[in-house]
């Protein structure tokens, strides 16, 4: 049998890239703040300890400091599994246990109270089995509580993490619980958790009026760079709540997650670690185009693509803190993406990028909207994407067109900014 020395030598390159770039990866995770020398610490690692060592959430400063806010108030708590303070207790059984007030609902978003529910999948309503209290479902037959389900109650709380990205809907649910709460004049509280992509980081088309929907409620970028009680005074410009933010402390804009010292709580079936977070807004973006990703986000190719020539153009590309390894999962072609400096990575830069020279391979069919928005409309919460794309514009022709309106919402944010 004769042997093709030079597909045996391309096939043991791209096997040792792959192999190296995990390397790269993973010594970036664990020592992301580089040293000069093993001796001494960098400036970034000592303000990062010292974060560390004071940061807390804001159901933390809740008990701590506003435990007065909530004497004698029935209460009901909007949250799932991620509502945990750093030592990882559930604000359930803190609200529970705590003496003074009354925890007597509860209300669960999509993937449901414990984060296990398939995305798109309805949650039921139940009574919870240890503190036999009604559990709401806000992802069913409603997406806002009623008001039966909001009887007896005489504050709303709000205890959950979000991932800094429009189109994730535990933000939605904060948005629809804050207009309930107004119609029915019961105060709601924020319990601020940090944004784990950081405050700094802003992208994307700012969302359009005409596509908004649970994937998109309110005029925000993609990347909109705000905590979830920043979130909150933003949407009660136009909601009118009587809204109460408990912030963190020891927290400020240039924080990523790992900053902070908190252990990652899975928020979602395909959210079991911060690595997927800042790779949701990447690889995400494809619905109804048939580029889609696999492996918690990790992965995004596609039928006609070659996978060589997409990871090639985009290594070409330049993108800043990311490289991109030639995959086939299960007969998919396509690229791993590899986070390689989580500060200078920009998720919705790579996405464009990606589904931009995706387009150029394999030719893939943009949906369109008629009468009904598609789902690839409401996510980039715009048309235009779909029709750049399609006219073959390049990722920094996209950019530049959403620059203005990007830079308006960043004016338009500082009124409602928590921190510094």
């Amino acid at each position: 049998m004769k042997v093709n020395h030079k597909k045996l030598a391309i096939v043991f390159l791209y096997t040792l890239l792959y192999v190296l770039s995990f390397i790269i990866t993973e010594d970036y995770l664990n020592k992301s703040d580089r040293t000069e020398n093993n001796s001494e610490l960098t400036d970034k690692q000592v303000s990062s300890m010292a974060n560390k060592e004071k940061f807390k959430l804001g159901n933390e400063v809740l008990f701590e400091k506003y435990s007065s806010l909530i004497e004698g108030k029935k209460i009901g708590l909007i949250t799932n599994q991620t509502g945990v303070n750093s030592k990882g207790e559930s604000i359930i059984d803190m609200l529970y246990n705590y003496k003074s007030s009354k925890l007597v609902a509860l209300y669960a978003p999509e993937h449901g109270i414990d984060g296990k529910a398939k995305a798109g999948l309805p949650v039921k309503t139940y009574t919870h089995p240890k503190y036999n209290i009604p559990v709401y479902s806000l992802y069913g037959d409603t997406r806002r509580p009623t008001k039966d389900m909001l009887k007896n109650i005489d504050l709303l709380i709000y205890d959950m993490q979000d991932i800094g990205v429009r189109t994730y809907t535990y933000i939605s649910t904060l948005n629809y619980c804050m207009a309930e709460a107004a119609k029915y004049n019961i105060p709601i509280m924020v319990l601020d958790r940090p944004n784990p992509l950081g405050g700094m980081l802003v992208e994307g088309p700012v969302l359009e009026d005409s596509f908004k929907s649970f994937v998109g409620v309110d005029n925000l970028p993609m990347i909109h760079g705000m905590t979830i009680g920043e979130l909150a005074k933003f949407f009660n410009r136009n909601l009118g709540s009587n809204l109460k933010v408990i912030p963190m402390e020891g927290y400020n804009r240039s924080m990523i997650y790992e900053d902070t010292g908190l252990k990652w709580v899975q928020s979602s079936p395909n959210i079991p670690d911060i690595k997927s977070v800042f790779l949701y807004c990447a690889t995400g973006l494809g619905e109804g185009t048939g580029i889609t990703q696999k492996e918690f986000f990790s992965f995004i190719g596609g039928e006609n693509i070659n996978s060589k020539v997409l990871a090639d153009k985009l290594n070409s590309a330049n993108l800043k803190g990311v490289y991109f390894v030639p995959m086939n999962i299960n007969n998919t072609e396509g690229v791993r993406v590899q986070i390689i400096n989580y500060e200078e990575f920009k998720p919705f830069e790579a996405g464009i990028s990606i589904l931009y020279y995706a387009k150029k391979i394999s030719d893939f069919k943009i949906p369109k909207s008629g009468k009904d928005i598609v789902m690839f409309d409401k996510i980039m919460g715009t048309d235009k994407i779909g029709e750049f794309l399609e006219k073959g514009y390049d990722p920094s022709y996209i950019e530049d067109y959403f620059k203005e309106g990007l830079d308006n919402f960043k004016r338009q944010r500082e009124q409602y900014l928590i921190y510094k």
